[in-house]
């Protein structure tokens, strides 16, 4: 038998263990043999790090808490059990109160404290039920009947907590069910309308003058969606549907025209071949009567006839020659129409809600977004701020590269402002290289911050004009609506700074 209390002996027999046992030479599998050979328990390694991090997180309160805590930690760093439960008693002594007297006062009855915390509790979750309940529809009866049943169940006074727990539990699941079948719903209903818009792609009038605002679509239907991007989607089926049913009125309108005109051209045809066809008999007729003139007294009233039936053909032929000029000038008249409807329907796509170029809002768009915001926030009472950014030295980056160049860089400053935006805030492009963006709910410092952030995604974001890496930076102004301002003076406010951000240097933000 090895000797228990010579370490050394008790240390080789481990390590031997260690290799007969096939154990990897860690800490604990050591310990555990050496405590094994040695007859010792095998308690655990002192948990340090642990105890550190619970010592950290105990709040301090008041200079007792805070002793007891410091005494904690020192007990800790000694790595002694008795002196941590030492420090742990001192510490739960400390946080008692006591009286004036040094006896400990009396604590808060449990009767007075819990139901008044409970009742509120019990009422903010019928809030809660209440609220959700129109977003659940009408269609689910039974989800509805135990919803009911629930808040009737929460109104009860006193409140049968158990009772509760359980109708608590079936509700949340048929809940969780009923989110989990409107997200089903949600996305069929997406693949229905991408498929509507693709059809009305494919039987459009005029692809070249809609295809553009179909792929606007299918791009506005994209997940995720909100309220403001199903409103655009609306109001850009709208515009889509208006112009294709202008489109083919008209249209129907010049082919009737066309038909009408074919007509009347048919018909002049046949009076000119009946017109032919009389003159022909009739000189047919004074051919055989030639042949019988003996005399010149004979001819006379011949040669009369003759040219009689030749005056008639004449005026017809001139009259026939009239009227298909003007069948020529009405059709001529036709195509000009359809070419000018073409033309008009290009211009209103360019002049509808979003601009061609980086397909943000336009001027038209950005009005219309403005005044829905601010009907909005003022409905609800909240901030809303409009920021304008200008693109620095985009003269000279034009000069220098062609508008071709720049006209990507516009499209490359949109596409990563657009990864960085909320879904409820919105772009709109105001002028040439310059841009608003409205964001609801959002105070001016807080929209500051927003758009300095966006600065920096930008050096984060390089444009690549052939293999040449081009840093581009805005300056920009930001402005909070105030209560009776317009939206048209919140732009004008946050141009003023935007001009304050040029002058200071570029690259900047400022607050109006």
């Amino acid at each position: 038998m090895i000797d228990t209390k010579n370490p050394r002996e008790v240390a080789r027999e481990a390590l031997m263990q260690l290799s007969a046992r096939k154990l990897l030479p860690t800490p604990a599998n050591y310990q555990a043999c050496y405590n094994e050979i040695a007859r010792l328990p095998n308690v655990a390694g002192f948990p340090e790090a642990q105890l550190r991090q619970i010592v950290m997180a105990l709040p301090v309160k008041n200079p007792k808490q805070k002793e007891g805590v410091e005494q904690l930690a020192i007990a800790v760093g000694k790595r002694s059990w008795q002196c941590v439960q030492q420090a742990l008693i001192a510490l739960a002594t400390a946080e008692t109160p006591a009286t004036e007297n040094g006896n400990v006062a009396p604590v808060p009855s449990s009767e007075n404290t819990v139901p008044a915390f409970l009742g509120e509790l019990l009422a903010r979750l019928t809030r809660l039920i209440e609220d959700l309940l129109p977003a659940l529809g009408d269609q689910d009866t039974w989800l509805s009947e135990q919803a009911l049943e629930l808040l009737q169940a929460l109104k009860n006074q006193p409140a049968d907590i158990p009772g509760l727990l359980v109708l608590l539990t079936g509700f949340s699941r048929r809940v969780s069910l009923a989110a989990e079948e409107q997200g089903e719903i949600r996305q069929t209903l997406l693949k229905l309308l991408h498929l509507i818009i693709e059809n009305i792609g494919e039987l459009t009038l005029d692809e070249e003058c809609l295809q553009g605002q179909i792929d606007a679509l299918v791009s506005a239907v994209a997940p995720p969606l909100s309220l403001r991007r199903l409103d655009d989607v609306e109001r850009r089926l709208q515009d889509v549907i208006a112009r294709q049913r202008e489109a083919k009125e008209r249209t129907l309108e010049a082919q009737e025209a066309m038909r009408q005109m074919l007509a009347a051209f048919l018909d002049q045809l046949s009076a000119m071949n009946q017109s032919s066809s009389a003159f022909q008999v009739s000189i047919e007729a004074s051919a055989e009567q030639l042949a019988t003139v003996r005399t010149i007294e004979d001819l006379t009233p011949l040669l009369k006839q003759v040219i009689d039936a030749t005056r008639a053909m004449a005026e017809d032929t001139g009259y026939a020659h009239e009227q298909l000029a003007a069948l020529q000038s009405r059709a001529l008249a036709t195509d000009a129409e359809l070419f000018r409807l073409h033309q008009e329907l290009h211009q209103a796509s360019a002049s509808a809600r979003h601009d061609p170029l980086t397909d943000t809002l336009n001027r038209r768009g950005l009005d219309e977004a403005l005044a829905r915001e601010i009907a909005g926030v003022r409905r609800k009472e909240a901030p809303l701020c409009v920021s304008l950014l200008d693109i620095d030295n985009f003269k000279t980056f034009n000069d220098r590269l062609g508008h071709a160049t720049g006209d990507e860089a516009l499209i490359h400053l949109v596409q990563v402002v657009r990864q960085h935006l909320r879904p409820i805030d919105t772009l709109a492009r105001y002028g040439g290289e310059e841009f608003v963006i409205l964001m609801p709910d959002t105070a001016v410092a807080a929209g500051i911050e927003a758009m300095k952030r966006l600065q920096r995604e930008l050096t984060r974001n390089f444009f690549l004009a052939g293999n040449e890496k081009i840093l581009i930076t805005f300056s920009a102004g930001v402005a909070q609506l105030t209560a009776e301002e317009s939206g048209e003076d919140a732009i004008a406010r946050a141009d003023q700074a935007m001009y304050l951000a040029k002058r200071a240097g570029k690259n900047r933000v400022m607050g109006a």
